[in-house]
């Protein structure tokens, strides 16, 4: 079952055997690059061998150790596996037992460009934010940009406002989150 995806990231529902019930577009695209999916003639034994080579570490077959990262060309994706335990609402037994996230890596040069157009921030501003990414107190920020941490707290209060937060983690928060 092939559903179309416009979200970026690539899912999929496995059975027991690590053989795919349901995925949609984009996890196509990333197992099967370079590969054109449509010129794969049968695309669930593709996708079933591909997930076993590529995404699964070892471990046993009730319960396999899945990477938590995978390549497709020059893209890194995170690979986030979730057990699903599900009692049916039905009296049909689901046969779902995984479900795969594949997620594309941004680097964080390209992640600061975008949060700068989307909610315009200055270069300082955007340099503050990227230095209390690193997880920096303000001291450390002003030492690192040899300004006072007075106008480091000014830059991210200026930010806070641009970002409509309130506090430092907010703006973590929204430069982590998946609106960047």
């Amino acid at each position: 079952m092939l559903t179309t995806a416009t979200s970026g990231q690539g899912f999929i529902l496995l059975d027991s055997r690590l053989r795919p019930v349901a995925y949609n577009s984009e996890a196509v695209q990333i197992l099967s690059f370079p590969t054109r999916p449509e010129s794969i003639k049968q695309l669930s034994q593709f996708l079933g061998d591909k997930i076993r080579s590529t995404l699964v570490n070892g471990g046993s077959p009730e319960m396999p150790e899945f990477v938590r990262e995978c390549k497709a060309g020059r893209r890194t994706y995170s690979c986030r596996a979730f057990r699903i335990d599900c009692n049916s609402v039905s009296d049909i037994p689901t046969p779902i037992s995984f479900a795969i996230l594949l997620e594309r890596h941004v680097s964080s040069a390209a992640a600061l460009a975008n949060l700068s157009r989307q909610f315009e921030l200055t270069a300082r501003e955007c340099e503050t934010v990227a230095l209390l990414l690193e997880g920096l107190t303000s001291k450390e920020i002003a030492n690192r940009m040899k300004i006072s941490p007075n106008t480091v707290k000014a830059f991210l209060r200026l930010v806070m406002v641009k970002m409509d937060v309130s506090t430092r983690s907010g703006i973590v928060g929204k430069a982590l989150g998946p609106t960047h």
